[in-house]
């Protein structure tokens, strides 16, 4: 059932899972093409070889199937000769797989082997259960991988190679709504006075989360940076999708605005459980909540003109505007620190230091 609603979604709308969909397809053309050519047009001995390395090598992105092919190949190469050498020298092949299988399990723990080097072990056996063992078979077998690595990665690579911008934009879209949605509930709540710990935690708990989601888009910026590398397809969108050096500076921002909300949702809550700072007067609470509610309004715009920029031409300039109220707001939370706190020094340490991180984050929603 879930196999037939991914293929309904693949079917009716660009997203994962059409690439996934894509991918597989890709896998089995792959596969399907390497054993057209080893097993039924050339009949190699060990023709399998070839299908089963292509289709492990219709990976996630061209990049990581190039690197990935090469070190496999390195890997089973290394496995084929060392078994094919010993078992030529001793003639057994109960001793010979007792010998060879620790070293090349040890080779293929080499650092330039990476997560292939599994393989070494893999063509080991190959050689040692497949047969009479001979340098022709043993040449062929290795041969017949690198044809099955040349398929995979040459029907990755021309085949609608994998571009991974929609789950990037996706991911950094998820962070910048959820911060939006945690500010406006923390300022309602700074506005209208009312607040207890179980609500606070919950404010402090999404913060955290929305740390977590701003991980996940590091992330897919990442992964779509490597998505990118010799990737036909990446060069030919690179001019009508975002640059990388646009996301991460978006990323930036919304670092900024993640660590701005967790440091003001941990102070609300410190306050309503009874911790060491005071609760709020209002001549603090109010102009803070009206900057928090501003702030999670120029993210909204923040986030339109970034990660939607044909769909809301007149954003840009809304954001400046709201970003000069934000500035104009905290002059005035500014000046009103001082007397609303003159008693309680631990409150001015608290409440200046978000004051400077507010300050910062105001800077970096404008910034190109």
């Amino acid at each position: 059932m879930a196999a037939v609603q991914t293929l309904r979604r693949a079917w009716a709308e660009p997203g994962r899972e059409r690439d996934l969909v894509m991918q597989a397809a890709k896998a089995a053309l792959a596969a399907w093409v390497a054993w057209a050519v080893a097993g039924w047009w050339l009949a190699a001995p060990m023709a399998f070889v070839a299908p089963w390395v292509a289709v492990v090598l219709v990976e996630s992105t061209v990049f990581r199937s190039l690197a990935h092919g090469l070190q496999q190949l390195a890997a089973i190469a290394a496995g084929t000769v060392v078994a094919t050498g010993v078992a030529l020298v001793l003639d057994t092949t109960l001793v010979t797989m007792a010998l060879v299988l620790p070293t090349v399990l040890l080779l293929g723990q080499w650092q330039r082997l990476g997560s292939q080097g599994v393989y070494a072990a893999t063509g080991a056996l190959f050689v040692l259960t497949g047969g009479q063992v001979t340098v022709a078979a043993s040449a062929a077998r290795i041969a017949e991988a690198v044809f099955g690595a040349v398929v995979g990665v040459a029907v990755n690579a021309l085949i609608r190679p994998p571009v991974y911008l929609r789950d990037t934009r996706a991911a950094l879209r998820d962070a910048a709504r959820e911060a939006e949605k945690i500010l406006d509930a923390v300022a309602q709540g700074l506005s209208a006075g009312e607040w207890d710990g179980p609500q606070a935690g919950e404010w402090h708990e999404r913060a955290l989360r929305l740390g977590r989601l701003v991980d996940q888009a590091r992330s897919a910026i990442d992964w779509n940076r490597e998505s990118m590398r010799v990737n036909p397809r990446g060069r030919r969108r690179h001019g009508v999708a975002p640059s990388g050096e646009a996301y991460t500076d978006a990323l930036v921002v919304l670092d900024h605005v993640a660590v701005h909300t967790a440091g003001v949702t941990r102070i609300v809550w410190e306050t309503a459980d009874g911790g060491r700072a005071a609760r709020p007067a209002k001549a603090i609470a109010r102009p803070y909540a009206d900057f928090l509610r501003r702030t999670a309004h120029a993210v909204r715009l923040y986030d339109r003109t970034r990660f939607a920029p044909g769909e809301h031409d007149d954003s840009a300039a809304a954001l400046r505007e709201v970003v000069g109220e934000l500035h104009r707001t905290l002059d005035q939370f500014r000046r009103r620190l001082p007397g609303a706190v003159a008693d309680d020094p631990d409150a001015l340490v608290t409440y200046g230091t978000l004051l400077a991180q507010a300050h910062r984050l105001a800077d970096q929603l404008v910034q190109d």
